[in-house]
């Protein structure tokens, strides 16, 4: 089916598309193939260096506990980021100068600077200005910069979730008495929601995969730093990258499920919620509109 932003192929383009998808499959085959051969020339696939993950020791021991605090890590960081998104999202839409402009400057601040580089800050901020201990402290330095990246991301996606609905529902929000802090949290935000998912999961996913960046620089022992000391204790390097990015794929795998689910369910939810009557609400209501008009007008002019 033609539009305007694409036509349907004709039947060379077709042939075309075929002929070009069943290059670009053999080529991946060979590749596949070329690294198998690679690996088994290597001895990366005995299953000696395999073996280990059939094992409870290697999971209870090493990729549990890594897992864990991945998990709560990345669960800290969302936590937190999401609501302070949320709210200097909002904060660099006020009307208010003082409120907007150091809004405005603590988002791009953040947003600039490297996650990594944020989490040496906090490291050093802990060490010389608190009383935190060295066992917790790898954790508070990789949650706070997580949270200050992040949540600085977040709020460029809220304000742009916002923006992107139509001025109608501002106008009429407005038409009916409501202050701008009520229409932005009880009819621009949750409408925005839906817009903001897709880009506020891709940014969950991004928290989850930098919980590693604490593991190589701050000695946070999450999944990536578990898998080091597996690997130096049964001498399967490669296989323990293979499994550990499996891991990191299954998670945001189902990360990204959840969340197509919940946007899935909250446009089924809205779809019904428009200002558009149907055929039989005008055929029933077409009168009493009417009515009401011609009231109106009677009574505006006696």
């Amino acid at each position: 089916m033609s539009s305007v932003l694409y036509d349907t192929p004709g039947p060379r383009a077709k042939r075309r598309n075929q002929l070009l998808s069943v290059v670009f499959l053999l080529f991946l085959a060979l590749l596949a193939w070329w690294v198998w051969q690679r690996l088994d020339d290597k001895g990366q696939l005995k299953w000696d260096l395999w073996q280990p993950f059939t094992t409870s020791e290697a999971w209870s021991t090493y990729l549990l506990p890594g897992l864990g605090n991945t998990l709560k890590a990345a669960a800290l960081a969302m936590v937190i980021a999401l609501p302070l998104g949320a709210v200097f999202g909002m904060a660099r839409m006020s009307d208010h100068a003082w409120v907007r402009i150091p809004a405005g400057w603590v988002v791009e601040l953040f947003r600039s600077i490297p996650v990594l580089l944020l989490m040496l800050f906090a490291q050093e901020f802990y060490v010389r200005s608190t009383d935190v201990g060295s066992d917790e402290r790898p954790l508070y330095a990789v949650v706070t910069g997580l949270v200050l990246y992040n949540a600085s991301v977040l709020a460029e996606v809220v304000r742009a979730g916002v923006l992107a609905l139509p001025k109608g529902q501002t106008e009429a929000a407005y038409a009916i008495g409501l202050r701008k802090g009520q229409t932005m949290t009880g009819i621009l935000l949750p409408q925005a929601v839906t817009v903001m998912l897709p880009a506020i999961v891709s940014q969950l996913v991004v928290v989850v995969k930098d919980t590693a960046l604490g593991g190589v620089m701050l000695q946070f022992t999450e999944l990536l730093t578990a898998r080091g000391t597996l690997a130096a204790n049964y001498a399967n390097v490669i296989p323990s990258f293979v499994v550990v990015a499996v891991i990191f794929i299954l998670l945001n795998l189902a990360l990204t499920t959840f969340a197509s689910w919940l946007e899935g369910r909250l446009r089924r939810s809205k779809r019904g919620t428009g200002a558009i009557l149907g055929p039989d609400v005008d055929d029933i209501n077409a009168g009493e509109i009417a009515g009401t008009f011609a009231t109106g007008a009677g009574g505006a002019n006696p």
